[in-house]
């Protein structure tokens, strides 16, 4: 592999390592959702939530899509999101 992929490689796997993104991406998993609806579903504040939808938009893991003046965001990445759901199930199992 070239330094380039290992280093995008890298990348989301820290992406993966914050608990407030993986949060947002189990969020997503089920439903198309508004900044808003992530932030409510979450009892968080509406900024942070915009910061790491940034980041997670950046790294192509999530997209956005535009209807009139909201934005609503989904996942961007199968793979990555079944990484992210077989990871949670083997950690119920070894739990």
């Amino acid at each position: 592999m070239d330094e380039q992929l290992i280093e995008h490689t890298s990348q989301i796997f820290k992406a993966l390592s914050d608990p407030t993104r993986i949060k947002i991406l189990q969020v997503l998993l089920h439903k198309e959702c508004s900044v808003n609806e992530i932030a409510q579903q979450l009892n968080m504040n509406q900024s942070t939530i915009s910061h790491q939808l940034k980041y997670l938009k950046q790294l192509h893991l999530v997209k956005k899509r535009r209807e009139k003046t909201m934005l609503y965001y989904s996942p961007d990445d199968d793979h990555v999101m079944n990484l992210l759901e077989q990871t949670i199930e083997h950690t119920k199992h070894t739990r």
